[in-house]
């Protein structure tokens, strides 16, 4: 029955229109992730929080800062330079990016960023209680992001 459920939603979620699919996204990571405070979606390559749900209310100033701070993460001068001294080592001359997905633990937050597989600029936002199970944390947004390919 579960296994059903998991087909006919994601049917549903290929059917919808990108804005859609953001906020089921956002949706599902506030619901299923464990502990989970907040959920968001930035797009790195407007630098643009798209979507975000969160139990308590934050200043848009704070919320604006979210999308520059992932960016950075992910695509920084300094990380852009890593890549690349990489993929010239490696050999590799692909466009797509090492970091996948990143783990920051704040005093009393965990907050895991992950790009999505087929949209590299796209990153999806959980933020936790800090006495959340990370391993759980992890394998219920990877299933989540994974559903959701947008």
């Amino acid at each position: 029955l579960h296994k059903e459920y998991r087909r006919q939603r994601q049917m549903c979620i290929r059917d919808r229109g990108f804005s859609d699919q953001v906020m089921g996204l956002v949706k599902s990571l506030r619901t299923d992730a464990p502990d989970c405070v907040a959920s968001g979606v930035v797009d790195m390559s407007t630098g643009m929080l798209l979507s975000y749900e969160t139990v308590e209310n934050h200043p848009p100033e704070v919320l604006d800062l979210l999308a520059g701070a992932t960016l950075d993460l992910f695509q920084g001068r300094t990380v852009v330079m890593i890549e690349d001294v990489f993929k010239e080592r490696r050999g590799i001359s692909s466009d797509n990016h090492f970091f996948q997905e990143i783990l920051v633990n704040s005093e009393n937050l965990t907050h895991l960023f992950v790009r999505l597989v087929e949209q590299q600029d796209v990153v999806a936002v959980v933020v936790c209680r800090k006495s959340v199970n990370v391993g759980m944390l992890f394998a219920q947004v990877r299933r989540v992001v994974k559903e959701y390919s947008l």
